[in-house]
């Protein structure tokens, strides 16, 4: 079984979870704070991933980060069962896979927009603003730059594409004038 139907197997667990206790931001707020921590901090990362130490001590020292986190028993069970399955190393997999769940069930959708030049925030706003009223769905946008595209902008929400870069409009024109 592929790493990311694994994550998304144990994210859907945790997310029921989650909306059954009426806590489904928290938990995901919870669970990304701990990815963070791991993320940042290179000691306690190789000390829960390394294959080299006992399970028993890894255990000690994730009971000690739950404590001094403070987090939901919730995730600290969680966190305890990912462990004990040996599945902790895909614990960036299940946090963005929590994420979309919890996106959807919010009616929210994650997108990005690329343009040639770093959009202004109020432009950025209308954009997710149009975006959301076309999708009917509170839209959240990440910007990328990339000047490949030399105008406009191509938005990616979800699976959908909306291309509206002039370098997309000259290959179309291109097409149509050698079509004849």
């Amino acid at each position: 079984m592929t790493r990311t139907r694994i994550a998304k197997r144990y994210a859907r667990a945790l997310f029921e979870l989650a909306s059954e206790a009426n806590k489904i931001e928290p938990i995901g707020s919870e669970i990304q704070a701990i990815r963070d921590l791991l993320a940042t901090n290179a000691e306690l990362h190789t000390a829960l991933l390394s294959p080299v130490l006992p399970r028993t001590t890894k255990a000690e020292i994730l009971d000690a980060l739950i404590e001094a986190a403070g987090v939901d028993p919730l995730v600290g069970n969680f966190l305890r069962v990912l462990l004990e399955a040996r599945k902790l190393p895909a614990l960036g997999d299940i946090c963005d896979a929590y994420a979309t769940f919890a996106d959807e069930a919010a009616g929210r959708v994650r997108g990005e927009a690329v343009t040639p030049m770093a959009l202004a925030p109020a432009d950025l706003d209308a954009l997710r603003a149009a975006l959301s009223k076309a999708l009917d769905k509170e839209v959240f946008l990440d910007a990328r730059e990339d000047p490949s595209i030399l105008g406009g902008v191509v938005a990616r929400v979800g699976n959908l594409v909306f291309d509206g870069s002039l370098r997309t409009q000259l290959i179309r024109m291109k097409e149509t004038l050698t079509r004849g």
